[in-house]
């Protein structure tokens, strides 16, 4: 729907020669006129420069392993291939002010250690062997098992396996970070951290569901203290909840990663999700503030955003842009399909930004164009 800026209330100023002349006055002592970018930065509702973009990870696939071949890790620092939505080129962003990559590491390859200020997230696409060191403590993570690197804990990666690359997708929060003017990036002193003994810590700690640690130094941290949540684990909770539930209309059975001290989100600015669409499910149409990234995680079906159909295979990537209607659909008549998302809704809720709304025709879905 396409609201008229010509009703009392919005800039509607005709230009004369003598408006023009008094903007040329104004540039001069870097000021200008309100109403002429008024109704552009005052949009009725919001207008994202990103576009519904599909990733297919078939086509991606042997460019990434290319990569192996053409840079060390060492030199690159990561070695990921970006996956750069056509309306946000200007700040390397997927979506919104979201960032995701698909990173690759050799068999043996380890990468030096870091942190920045932006929090980041991985979640694992193929390859065993997978490792990561988040404030010292080593994560082993395989084929879509989901871990957090939040802003500013040191961290660094490698594949401790002998035969096969690993690729994971990144998603980090940079560009949201370079919004504010506030990136900060170090290289770890030692180029690598000492390790704690124990793998896995902080999921033999916090990794049981309805049980918590009681007695131990309090997590004052603003960010889970749990650093990965296995695929196992994931997959089996959504098929408990199916068995009990209904689901949501717009999501069929969606779970949210969350930190078991608090129930929040994983990290203050972006939170994940997984969810299942059962055997021939079709979820209703839908759209909110707020950017989302999906990874097909297991399965195929399509979405639907903005009134275009995107088919997706397990390994895609497709981003839904703020205040797109989009709905998804698993077209599979006896398997399940699972879509694991992360997004900026804890930025949206926590600035009062966040606006839902169901799409109110159709019974619920869109016209394809």
């Amino acid at each position: 729907m396409t609201l008229s800026d010509d009703v009392l209330g919005r800039a509607r100023v005709v230009d004369t020669d003598d408006l023009k002349a008094y903007y040329s006055k104004l540039g001069q002592f870097q000021a200008g006129a309100l109403w002429t970018v008024a109704n552009d930065i005052e949009p009725w509702y919001p207008q994202p420069k990103s576009v519904p973009t599909l990733w297919s990870y078939q086509e991606l696939r042997p460019l990434v392993l290319e990569a192996l071949s053409l840079v060390t890790g060492d030199d690159a620092g990561r070695r990921v291939v970006m996956l750069v939505n056509p309306g946000r080129k200007d700040i390397s962003a997927s979506v919104g002010l979201l960032y995701s990559g698909l990173q690759v590491m050799g068999p043996g390859e380890s990468m030096t250690a870091h942190r920045h200020q932006a929090a980041a997230l991985r979640f694992v696409l193929e390859g065993q062997g997978a490792w990561t060191v988040v404030d010292g403590q080593k994560l082993k993570v395989g084929p879509r098992d989901f871990a957090i690197t939040p802003n500013w804990t040191w961290h660094e990666h490698g594949n401790e396996g002998s035969d096969e690359p690993v690729i994971w997708q990144d998603g980090l929060d940079i560009p949201l970070v370079n919004a504010h003017d506030a990136g900060f990036y170090e290289v770890h002193p030692d180029l690598c951290q000492k390790q704690g003994e124990v793998v896995n810590s902080s999921l033999l700690t916090y990794g049981h569901g309805q049980l918590r640690p009681y007695g131990y130094e309090a997590w004052d941290r603003c960010y889970s203290p749990l650093f990965a949540y296995p695929w196992e684990q994931t997959y089996q909770a959504l098929l408990d909840v199916a068995a009990a539930s209904d689901g949501s209309p717009y999501d069929g059975i969606i779970l949210e990663y969350s930190n078991p001290l608090t129930g929040g989100s994983v990290m203050p600015t972006m939170s994940a999700h997984l969810q299942m669409l059962r055997p021939g499910e079709a979820t209703k149409a839908h759209r909110h503030t707020g950017s989302v990234m999906y990874t097909v995680a297991k399965g195929s079906g399509h979405s639907v955003i903005a009134g275009t159909r995107y088919d997706w295979n397990e390994g895609d990537v497709f981003c839904v842009p703020s205040w797109a209607w989009h709905e998804h659909a698993n077209g599979h008549l006896t398997d399940d399909a699972v879509l694991f998302s992360y997004n900026d809704f804890p930025v949206m809720r926590s600035l009062a930004f966040w606006r839902e709304e169901a799409y109110p025709d159709n019974n619920g879905h869109q016209t394809v164009e």
